[in-house]
């Protein structure tokens, strides 16, 4: 875990203590890439799978954490990200401890967010997030969300 990941993970678990229930950890931050943990454990149903709840939840924290991480980097320090909307798939069940992934958008796309956000002291960008089983490459959870910065 690098300096990035621990501070991450830090304000995470401060500001919004259900990380901590949840024992979400930050796994790696590295060349625009986020990876998240979520146990099985702390996160079981019913069915003995991973709550849906608590992979919303994860896949939301994997977008609001690369967005955070990215502007620290960036040296923007200065604004609110909330959630704004988002939009979740379940193809297939989370059966062991769970990797919640978020990647960087297009450069573009980044670009341009930076722009709006510089100008109106607000923007708006669409980030994808997914969750695998440990171990897995394959998608278990899909989720797309619309994150709002501003001052």
């Amino acid at each position: 875990m690098n300096r990035d990941s621990r501070y991450l993970e830090s304000i995470l678990h401060h500001d919004i203590p259900l990380t901590r229930e949840m024992g979400l950890k930050v796994l790696d931050w590295h060349h625009g890439r986020l990876e998240l943990h979520l146990p099985l454990h702390a996160n079981i149903n019913h069915k003995s799978t991973m709550f849906g709840g608590s992979l919303y939840c994860g896949a939301v924290l994997g977008g609001w954490g690369w967005l955070h991480l990215q502007l620290r980097e960036e040296g923007i320090e200065d604004g609110h990200i909330v959630i704004q909307e988002g939009q979740i798939s379940y193809p297939l069940p989370v059966t062991r401890d769970a990797t919640v992934v978020c990647q960087a958008p297009e450069e573009k796309v980044w670009k341009r967010f930076l722009a709006t956000y510089q100008r109106y002291g607000r923007a708006r960008i669409t980030l994808e997030t997914w969750v695998v089983n440990e171990g897995s490459e394959e998608r278990a959870v899909a989720f797309t969300g619309q994150y709002v910065l501003h001052r």
